[in-house]
């Protein structure tokens, strides 16, 4: 095995071990009484009918409850994010865990929701540029716009050129594919916006060697 892969295996590892040690888990971010069926596993079924959305309320209260931060910063920061895109119709909450040695890795896994729908579990992974060193786990909460049906996600997102920003100690920057944003949140020093160039790509099954 050459450097090269020696070195992606072991940020692999590193950068998966605080994600994937609580896999039992589910990252539930509190009022999910919201019309969200019990989970029943992958529901791929696009329907007749535009996807439900949630209103700026709705997700304030759970940015809020999911990273313990008050409800005027995460409604500083929904309410930025509501304004340049409007309203979601699902929701990812979870954790993920990165590292970097000249480049870096991300690895993720959390629960989607979407409005009549059942919930699903969901992976995501990816390179990432920059030359930063270390790593890192954190709580995140994707938005997620024009999303019709669950089964849309599995696909590759780069990131959004200068989309980065912080509000009230919450950052976020956006991913999209072809009409589909999304809009990952990430709280204080869970955000190394310095090595956020690259995609993401999410799965319904963990990949580890993410390239």
């Amino acid at each position: 095995m050459d450097r090269r892969a020696l070195i992606v295996t072991g940020l692999a590892a590193a950068a998966a071990s605080p994600v994937f040690a609580q896999d039992d888990q589910r990252y539930d971010p509190g009022s999910q009484g919201q019309g969200d069926p019990a989970y029943q596993g992958p529901d791929g079924g696009p329907s007749d009918k535009p996807a439900p959305t949630y209103t700026k309320d709705e997700l304030a209260n759970n940015v809020s409850d999911f990273f313990g931060v008050t409800a005027e910063n995460a409604g500083a920061l929904v309410e930025r994010i509501f304004k340049e895109n409007g309203r979601p119709t699902a929701y990812i909450a979870g954790l993920e865990g990165s590292g970097a040695f000249f480049f870096g890795l991300r690895y993720g896994k959390g629960v989607m929701y979407m409005k009549e729908r059942p919930k699903m579990d969901i992976f995501w992974q990816g390179p990432t540029g920059g030359f930063d060193f270390g790593g890192n786990a954190s709580r995140v909460f994707i938005l997620c716009y024009n999303l019709q049906y669950p089964d849309a996600i599995f696909r590759r997102f780069p990131g959004v050129e200068g989309s980065a920003y912080l509000v009230g100690g919450l950052g976020v920057n956006y991913q999209k594919a072809e009409d589909i944003t999304l809009a990952p949140i990430r709280a204080g020093l869970g955000l190394r916006l310095g090595a956020s160039v690259g995609y993401l790509s999410y799965s319904r099954r963990r990949n580890v060697i993410p390239l």
